[in-house]
């Protein structure tokens, strides 16, 4: 019993520690050459998400600060995060952004040469429309060069601040400002002046006979029935043979097994989708969230060219239904964005290669 106590204490402070390590103060640049731009990245780990903000800056009187969602797998040591919200902005002088100004997809491996070292090295991308930003290469830090609310979180993580309900309130914090609703005060009605009466002579009429008016029998019609205006929606079937197909990538198809990751892109929203393998429904109802939603197909029973189709059930609560995979074939990691609307679905087409 105390070696099973022992074994469960010793799981625990292992996962805290390596989320510890996840957590904390980033430091490097991103791009390559003389548009590299010099990054400090805050991440605090919960459970398999990271959250946090990023600075992209030139001094502390010229930045732009994010706030950041992403993913931590603790068993491939991968991080995916990306600039979710444009929190703060602090320039010398209004400007428009540039095209290396704008919110980025980041994904790195984080790795430990030691001596206490801690490297996120890998690539971003443009969050919306996938084009390459060049590398990313960021080293953990002690000091942070701007102060904020995770400063108090990274430094008492160990401690209590780990607890998953302050890490969300944080998080609120850099939720999007929505217009607030102004109702116009009602118009009070002021009463009309009531007429004086005029007199008028008297005039006395004499007294006619009404006319007899006969009324026609009422003719009753009997009820029809009439179409009640509710159109049944269509079945995710019908989604599929109606929407365009449009091609967002194209994957080898070799190894033995084929493992795809589904996330929702962004923000959680609620996002809804079915999977269609070679026009055949093979996956329904799948809820996207910051968890992985894995689904694994055998490499053997796949023909020479296969077309896997994303199809929106709903479009969530920000249209359009986006979803962010990752495909793992023969060891390999791919990665893309995927959108899908009320008019077209994304595919991915995945071609066997010719052994030789």
């Amino acid at each position: 019993m105390k070696t099973l106590f022992f074994s469960f204490v010793f799981l625990l402070l292992a996962t805290v520690i390596h989320a510890q390590m996840i957590t904390g103060v980033w430091k490097g640049k991103v791009g390559s050459g003389i548009k590299a731009q010099k990054v400090e990245l805050k991440l605090v780990q919960k459970g398999d998400s990271i959250l946090g903000t990023s600075y992209y800056y030139e001094s502390v009187n010229n930045y732009r600060r994010y706030s950041v969602k992403g993913y931590f797998n603790q068993q491939t040591n991968e991080v995916i995060w990306w600039d979710d919200v444009l929190v703060e902005q602090v320039l010398p002088g209004f400007r428009v952004l540039s095209p290396n100004e704008i919110p980025l997809l980041l994904e790195a491996d984080f790795n430990c040469p030691g001596g206490g070292i801690m490297k996120l090295d890998g690539k971003a991308v443009t969050r919306e429309e996938t084009k390459s930003k060049g590398e990313v290469h960021l080293d953990k830090v002690d000091q942070t060069q701007f102060n904020d609310e995770w400063n108090w979180v990274i430094s008492n993580y160990t401690v209590g601040a780990n607890d998953p309900e302050i890490i969300d309130s944080i998080a609120q914090l850099h939720q999007p400002v929505r217009e607030p609703v102004v109702t116009a005060a009602p118009v009070p009605i002021i009463p009309k002046e009531e007429p004086k009466p005029v007199t008028e002579p008297t005039v006395v009429l004499q007294k006619q006979e009404q006319p007899v008016i006969k009324k026609e029998p009422e003719v009753i019609t009997p009820p029809q029935n009439k179409p009640t205006g509710v159109t049944k929606p269509p079945a995710i079937e019908e989604k599929f043979i109606q929407r365009k197909k449009i091609l967002t990538t194209k994957l080898p198809l070799e190894g033995d097994t084929i493992e795809i990751h589904f996330y929702d892109n962004a923000e959680i929203d609620g996002d809804s989708i079915s999977l269609f393998m070679n026009n055949k429904l093979v996956f329904e109802h799948v809820r996207l969230s910051d968890k992985p939603y894995i689904i694994k197909f055998a490499v053997s029973e796949l023909t020479e060219t296969n077309e896997l189709v994303m199809v929106a059930e709903n479009l969530g609560a920000i249209p359009p239904n986006t979803s962010y995979m990752i495909a793992y074939i023969n060891k390999q990691r791919y990665a893309a964005n995927l959108e899908s609307t009320e008019g077209s679905s994304a595919m991915i087409r995945f071609v066997r290669r010719n052994e030789k």
